[in-house]
């Protein structure tokens, strides 16, 4: 069951109150397929919003966006509550997941200009992976301290703390619009730093 009845006021039943996140992805990783439902209508337009933000094309962003339900549905297990909320989890696996999309396009335009082959299989080497992920994490570290304090404040609490733009411009006690402002001009000054076409 994923919420409780209650009793209103007037001692009639109430609508159960939803679940959070972290309670439903604990019933995921026991393989509960309405708790994930529920997951995905809770969460899905953020980590939809978060991958199109970066990737720009929508049919991409929805197939990432697809993946990184798929890889929640599997890895559901592996999230520790005591390690951050379940959104920061979730969105924190989905900026990941589109940033390797980016990365994977790139590579691949790269390869096809330098040997002219397309589609070329490549072995999969965990520890290949893991230094490859470290280098774009120092990456991105290097060209977020490029950014404004205002830019990178806003960027950090949106990206890497997964709150939505109307969070951070109440956590920040400002106006919706300069959030928007701030995490765009942002963008903008990463991808360039980054050298990620748009």
């Amino acid at each position: 069951m994923l919420g409780l009845m209650t009793v209103d006021s007037a001692g009639d039943l109430a609508p159960p109150a939803p679940a959070s996140k972290e309670e439903l992805l604990v019933q995921v990783a026991r393989g509960d397929q309405s708790a994930f439902g529920e997951l995905y209508d809770q969460i899905a337009p953020r980590v939809l919003g978060l991958v199109k933000r970066l990737l720009v094309d929508h049919a991409q962003s929805e197939e990432v966006t697809q993946e990184i339900f798929l890889e929640i549905w599997q890895s559901a297990a592996r999230y520790e509550s005591t390690r951050g909320g379940a959104s920061t989890w979730i969105l924190t696996m989905a900026h990941r997941r589109a940033v390797d999309r980016i990365r994977s396009s790139q590579a691949g335009r790269d390869r096809d200009t330098k040997i002219g082959i397309r589609d070329l299989a490549v072995a999969y080497d965990h520890v290949a992976e893991t230094v490859e992920v470290r280098i774009e994490h120092e990456r991105v570290e290097r060209a977020m301290t490029r950014l404004t304090q205002l830019q990178r404040q806003a960027v950090s609490l949106a990206y890497y703390g997964g709150l939505s733009h109307s969070e951070v411009a109440d956590k920040l006690q400002i106006p919706l619009g300069t959030v928007k402002t701030r995490l765009r001009d942002g963008l903008i000054r990463l991808r360039d730093e980054l050298g990620v076409a748009s």
